[in-house]
């Protein structure tokens, strides 16, 4: 049976329960705990330059990074939503220092763990350009009792659902259990998402490449080498292509996810570890361009959902996007460093 054009988010979880390949039935609660979570979060955003919401706390998380306060209000959201909903056990944020351990009357018998980043692209809050909420869901490993670290340290091979919500022009959902990749779109005169890009697909080939140019005195020889590529004029393979960079990483990828592209997160002198946490954004990202048929490659020819998570905060280089494109980079990456 076909899926009825404009179903909403909640009934396509419904519907599509049965094609989850990992999961239990209280997946799609947890899903649609996440959205209700989201649309609250969107609510805030958009209205955010009429309350007393933007700028910052004043403070530092974990990473070193200013704390905006709508990164703020973004976090306490998520772990409001999940703690209430009964099939989270533990969640870890890119905001918290350690993971939490849900404490209800339905956490033992919770079986899934939650990732996430609150608010990516915090630094595009007061210039009013496309941030986004990325979630990453896995079955805990442990048995019994509270969960442990173990639990979080999975590869993102593993996970049971990714995905994303992205508040710009339009607000829109994001994600994938397994079997594709489908996009809603939120409806505001109803408050629902509603399914507007069904199975999406990520073209092999494309024009677009997105990079922080501005720190290519500190990129590695093969990532200067790709630029130039991607720079250089060959009409017949269609280039040069177009730079296109937000500074988002939910937005870049979101439009490259639709119209095919690379987005690229080296690693530099300054940050020789790189930069994009890889339990809260990279993984997630990784399994939804994956299941739209690109790919996600850490520059040195290892997938990024195969790669060993060994601490919360973990950081990695990416290179993610069209299949064609991300070969082609991390192979001139892989090719300088022999020489």
């Amino acid at each position: 049976m076909g899926v009825p054009a404009g179903i909403t988010f909640d009934e396509f979880v419904i519907l599509k329960q049965k094609d989850f390949p990992k999961s239990t039935g209280d997946l799609s609660k947890l899903l649609r705990d996440i959205a209700l979570a989201c649309k609250v979060i969107n609510r805030e955003v958009n209205k955010a330059g009429l309350v007393d919401i933007l700028g910052l706390t004043g403070v530092q998380n974990v990473q070193g990074e200013e704390v905006q306060k709508l990164d703020e209000f973004a976090n306490e959201q998520m772990m409001k939503y999940l703690e209430a909903g009964g099939q989270c056990c533990g969640y870890a944020s890119e905001e918290l220092e350690d993971f939490n351990i849900v404490s209800n009357n339905h956490s033992e018998d919770a079986r899934y763990i939650v990732l996430f980043d609150p608010l990516d692209g915090s630094s595009n809050i007061d210039v009013n350009a496309s941030i986004g909420t990325i979630f990453s869901i896995y079955k805990r490993k442990s048995e019994s009792g509270a969960v442990q670290l173990s639990d979080f340290l999975q590869k993102g091979e593993d996970q049971v659902a990714a995905g994303y919500v992205i508040y710009g022009s339009s607000t829109m959902m994001v994600y994938s259990t397994g079997n594709g990749v489908n996009g809603f779109t939120l409806d505001p005169s109803i408050g629902e998402f509603c399914l507007s890009h069904p199975n999406i697909k990520t073209p092999e080939n494309a024009k677009i490449y997105s990079i922080n140019e501005g720190e290519s005195n500190n990129f590695a020889q093969g990532v200067k080498d790709y630029i130039a590529y991607c720079k250089e004029l060959v009409p017949e393979e269609k280039r040069p292509y177009s730079l296109r960079y937000i500074g988002s990483m939910v937005a870049d990828l979101h439009r490259n996810l639709i119209k095919g592209g690379i987005f690229i997160y080296p690693a530099t002198t300054k940050a020789p570890k790189g930069k994009l946490r890889l339990l809260y954004e990279c993984n997630p990202m990784a399994m939804l361009v994956e299941q739209a048929g690109g790919a996600a490659d850490d520059g040195n020819g290892n997938r990024i959902l195969e790669l060993d998570a060994t601490e919360l905060h973990q950081r990695t280089p990416v290179f993610i996007g069209s299949k064609n494109m991300v070969q082609t980079a991390a192979g001139m990456l892989q090719s300088a460093a022999k020489v």
